[in-house]
């Protein structure tokens, strides 16, 4: 019987205007939208490489080792193309050097005050299935119920020997069957089109995020057709449950998720926290030049850093603590003094590299209690909404989340090691090239590359899953819900 009653209700939605009407537009606003957004991702790519030769050609330009400029690029990701994130949203160049730490707040394009504002402000292939088949979902709900009261079908059906649980199981599994096929019939034409783009390369892990990604959005999709179930089943006219069901349409997914942008905060005025650590930061800076006058009292080196005395040809330098030298003749009478500069050199460079780690404590600390506390407040805010819930768990997947950015924050923190490391085994900071080209400039051929891999998808499930378990909450509820209502309703 429950066979039966699932094929009459998988092709009444198939003969119907509104799965036409929903495979027409999924089809065309997926296809149309992976073409623009697959021509931006080429063109992102194609900035990403020539950006990338750019600072290369400009790293090697260095004759000395202090004069090395250093950047580095975040990649594309192609998976921003299904689910945006903050993928675009921040920024992809980097600085790296020696006595700085780079930070999430040293990439970011824009405010990290709330970086899940952005989140809703991409026009992705999530976006699509957020907005349009929510709404096919209520649409499909709407009269389930109500529709069949309406016409006596339901007392109809309830007159033969079959379980009310049975009639609520065939409806939700037709429906969810019929709402599924656009989603999949768009998703193989944007693997087809991603497959005939060249800048697009996705590995098996990639098709593993998508499979999540894909998932996701069943579950999603089934809250709000059990959410217009459940209108269905408590209201007795089909007026009534599509008028609350595009209510609570626009409520969860227009208007909650923007308003909640603008929500009042709990977490505490900022402002304090941020001057607090702005001035810890000038006082650790503070304390590096009073150590390097300590020094310069037991040195012989005359006159004022960073040059000194020293009588020296074609020297250029950069402003602020980036004092790049590039000496290229070191005058005959300055030679007795080049020692006792390669150790200054050698001490303000290990100075830097201690009191700049010191630093970053001390911003990795404020950032935690002020920039990522408040945009967790916000992402928890968000939560009562099974739109924003659908948007972190597919940026999660894909790793466009602020975790993803984090990664690549930590990544960046990790190649600033590499460079310190290869100063060392260099002995750069004690050395002559380190401030002079006279006697050869530096050979960078064994520079450290930055690479930036990707969280593996194991990582990417674990981030998803919070909020993946908090829709699939939704959907025990709402299914207990209106089974326990429809037991009890007289036909």
């Amino acid at each position: 019987m429950l066979r039966t009653l699932i094929r009459q209700e998988l092709l009444t939605h198939l003969m119907s205007a509104r799965f036409f009407v929903a495979v027409v537009i999924t089809l065309l606003l997926v296809v149309a939208n992976t073409v623009v957004l697959i021509d931006e991702h080429e063109n992102r790519v194609a900035n990403y490489s020539q950006q990338e030769k750019v600072h290369r050609e400009k790293a090697v330009k260095a004759e000395t080792y202090s004069r090395l400029e250093l950047f580095v690029e975040r990649p594309p990701n192609p998976l921003s193309l299904f689910s945006a994130g903050l993928d675009k949203r921040l920024g992809t160049t980097v600085e790296i050097y020696h006595g700085d730490v780079p930070m999430i707040s040293s990439i970011s394009a824009r405010n990290l005050g709330n970086p899940y504002l952005n989140l809703f402000s991409q026009i992705d292939l999530v976006s699509i299935f957020q907005v349009v088949l929510s709404l096919l979902a209520l649409l499909f709900a709407y009269d389930a119920i109500a529709g069949d009261w309406e016409s006596g079908t339901l007392r109809l059906v309830i007159s033969h020997p079959v379980r009310r649980g049975s009639i609520l199981f065939a409806k939700y599994i037709a429906a969810m069957i019929c709402l599924l096929l656009p989603v999949l019939m768009s998703l193989l034409m944007v693997l087809i089109l991603c497959s005939l783009a060249s800048s697009i390369q996705l590995n098996g892990s990639d098709f593993l995020r998508i499979g999540g990604i894909v998932w996701t959005t069943i579950v999603y999709l089934s809250v709000f057709y059990l959410i217009g179930l459940l209108i269905s089943t408590t209201t007795r006219r089909t007026a009534t449950s599509l008028m609350l069901c595009m209510f609570l349409w626009v409520g969860l997914v227009l208007v909650y998720p923007n308003w909640s942008r603008f929500a009042i905060n709990p977490v505490s005025d900022m402002r304090a926290e941020r001057q607090s650590a702005s001035q810890q930061i000038e006082q650790i800076w503070e304390e590096a030049d009073r150590e390097e006058q300590r020094f310069l009292a037991n040195s012989p080196l005359d006159g004022e850093p960073p040059r000194f005395n020293i009588g020296y040809s074609g020297s250029s330098s950069r402003s602020g603590r980036r004092h790049g030298f590039n000496m290229t003749k070191v005058d005959a009478d300055s030679e007795p003094s080049v020692p006792h500069f390669q150790n200054y050199q050698a001490f303000i460079g290990a100075t830097h590299i201690r009191l700049a780690e010191k630093a970053a404590l001390i911003r990795e600390q404020r950032l935690a209690r002020t920039d990522i506390r408040q945009a967790t407040w916000d992402k928890r805010l968000m939560k009562f909404s099974p739109a924003s819930l659908y948007t972190f768990a597919t940026s999660a997947w894909a790793g466009t989340d602020l975790d993803g950015m984090l990664d690549f924050s930590r990544a960046t923190q990790g190649y600033r090691q590499m460079l310190i490391d290869y100063f060392h085994d260099k002995d750069a900071f004690a050395s002559r090239q380190w401030f002079a080209s006279d006697q050869g400039t530096v050979d960078w051929w064994d520079l450290p590359q930055f690479r930036f891999e990707r969280a593996d998808v194991w990582e990417n499930a674990q981030r998803a899953l919070p909020d993946v378990s908090l829709l699939f909450l939704m959907n025990l509820i709402l299914f207990i819900l209106t089974f326990l209502i429809f037991i009890k309703v007289e036909v």
